[in-house]
Order: structure tokens, then C-alpha cells, then sequence
């Protein structure tokens, strides 16, 4: 059990049937009534943030998210198929259990798959990935304007923004919660 006067950012509890997290938080004493405790919380199923106040008595069961390193191993066009590395169980999910920078994630990358009570409701992908170059233009010479970038794509599907200099075949790091060119690896 959480009590809402001992909420610290990061604590995880059930509110309603929703797993909840709070963002923020911020125990008021005013000089009239009773102390209340504002919070800023986030559902962590949908995302969705919302704003409540509790007493600092009111109590909630913790809620344990589970986050495990699984291999993505293939999709077969509906399902999107990940493994343990411990025990090799293999989980198919759906593309809606994905997030938009799943598209830089290639088969056999580590992901972290984040369950509650045994139910998968996201996948993150890692923060940082090394892809080549299969389709850029070429840059022009004498083109040097300051932060002038072209498009390219990555040998997973996805569309990137690089530097003039990047050429077919270069391998880049990429930061997957930007989508944003780093370096050349």
C-alpha cells in the first residue's frame, strides 16, 4: 500500500483500475482546512495526463510494472514476434502495442517490453542504434550552408534527416526517442 502524503515522482499505484504514475506532486497546507496533496499523474497504459488532489491519508495499492530485455525477432505482417532470453519463450504482439520509433528497431535488437500483471502494453525500443544508409541524394559540392540536411533513408524502412555529407552504404547512430542523426558510426 502507497499512502498520498508519502507520493514521490516515479511511484507507481492503481487508481480506479488504471495503473498510474506520478509526474509530480506537491503536498499543500493552507491556512485554513485541511492539508491536501496536488499531484500531476500519467496513465500508464493509455499516457494520458491528469491533474487530482488527494488527502494525504488516502491509500493505493502499488502497482508493479514490469519492464524485460526481449530479442525482436521477426513480423509476419499482422503479429510482431519477441523472445526471452532467459527462458526463450516467444510472444507475438500487435503493431498497436508499438511506438512510432519502433521503425528504427531491425530484427534481432533488444527491447524492453513493460507489462503489468502479465499484460504487454508497450515496447521500448533502445535509446540509441547504429543503421546504414540504402537511399540518400548525393550532396553538392560547394552546398555548405550552415545545418543544411537532405533526406535518407535507413535499411529498417524509416526516413531520417541528414547532413549533406552522408552518403549510401555510411552507417549512423541514431537516437530513437528523437529520430535525430548523431554521428557516423
Amino acid at each position: 500500500m502507497v499512502v498520498a502524503g508519502d507520493f514521490k515522482n516515479g511511484v507507481t499505484f492503481e487508481l480506479d483500475g488504471q495503473v498510474m504514475q506520478v509526474v509530480e506532486f506537491q503536498h499543500v497546507k493552507p491556512g485554513k482546512g485541511a492539508a491536501f496533496v496536488r499531484t500531476k499523474l500519467k496513465n500508464v497504459i493509455t499516457g494520458a495526463m491528469v491533474e487530482k488532489t488527494f488527502s494525504p491519508t488516502e491509500k493505493f495499492e502499488n502497482a508493479y510494472v514490469e519492464r524485460r530485455d526481449m530479442q525482436y525477432l521477426y513480423n509476419d505482417g499482422e503479429l510482431y514476434y519477441f523472445m526471452d532470453m532467459e527462458s526463450f519463450e516467444q510472444i507475438p504482439l500487435d503493431k498497436d502495442k508499438l511506438s512510432d520509433n519502433f521503425k528504427f528497431v531491425k530484427e534481432n535488437m533488444m527491447c524492453k517490453i513493460i507489462s503489468y500483471k502479465g499484460n504487454v502494453f508497450a515496447v521500448e525500443p533502445p535509446m540509441f542504434v547504429e543503421l546504414e544508409v540504402v537511399d540518400t541524394e548525393p550532396g553538392f559540392k560547394g552546398d555548405t550552408a550552415t545545418g543544411a540536411t537532405k533526406p535518407a533513408t535507413l535499411e529498417t524502412g524509416a526516413a531520417i534527416k541528414v547532413p549533406l555529407f552522408i552518403n549510401i552504404g555510411d552507417v549512423l547512430r541514431i537516437d530513437t526517442r528523437t529520430g535525430e542523426y548523431l554521428e557516423r558510426a
